[in-house]
């Protein structure tokens, strides 16, 4: 069903309430390898967060990274819709495209926001996967743009998952979040298919190497 007009933008504004209240009872411990928190913006980044973590991410970037900016991508899709208004309320911007199917418009927008010293941030096997499949579009990105991506996970201590592609993660009240933070990755240039292919599973080991829950 679509949702749009006045029941849209309730939903949206209650969800936004809600999950502001619900976060508030999380406790947070962050294993920041990369040394950034509370640190000067002296380098931006590109984001890498699995899609089933995404629910509080954007509480947790406004907890530890709130002097660092950027802009998120979101699906062009329906869902994407409702999505982009409700990361807008908390203060990032966001660039419309798939983590799989970066469009040259996509890129040019993303490349742009990377060399305006913000981050960009992307769940890259978003959004229908396969799980922990790491698209191409990333890799691309990266080697576009040449800013590092940061490996981020998401641990729980009490949640549920939700029956979707994914297995979204919802944490429980009064859950522990473990944010883990990894060492920047640096995309290497290539000139084949098959080099090409070897640094996307490069970053998608990286990225896999932080996830204990699966």
């Amino acid at each position: 069903m679509k949702i749009e007009g006045w029941r849209a933008r309730w939903l949206i504004a209650f969800g936004f309430r809600l999950l502001q209240l619900w976060a508030r009872t999380l406790r947070y411990q962050i294993h920041d390898r990369a040394g950034i928190v509370g640190k000067p913006v002296n380098e931006n980044y590109i984001g890498a967060l699995w899609h089933n973590r995404l629910l509080i991410f954007p509480v947790v970037l406004r907890l530890f990274f709130s002097n660092r900016h950027g802009a998120a991508l979101i699906s062009a899709s329906r869902d994407g819709d409702l999505l982009a208004d409700a990361i807008k309320r908390f203060g990032f911007d966001v660039v419309r495209g798939s983590s799989s199917r970066l469009g040259a418009s996509a890129i040019l927008q993303l490349t742009e926001v990377l060399s305006s010293r913000r981050d960009v941030v992307i769940t890259p096997d978003g959004p229908r996967g396969p799980v922990y499949e790491l698209g191409p579009g990333i890799i691309f990105l990266a080697q576009k743009s040449s800013a590092a991506v940061l490996p981020i996970n998401m641990e729980y201590s009490n949640c549920w998952r939700i029956k979707s592609w994914d297995r979204f993660i919802v944490p429980r009240p009064f859950a522990k979040v473990h944010v883990i933070i990894g060492q920047p990755h640096r995309v290497r240039s290539t000139s084949t298919a098959e080099e090409f292919e070897a640094e996307r599973l490069r970053l998608q080991d990286a990225m896999m190497a932080l996830v204990e829950r699966r």
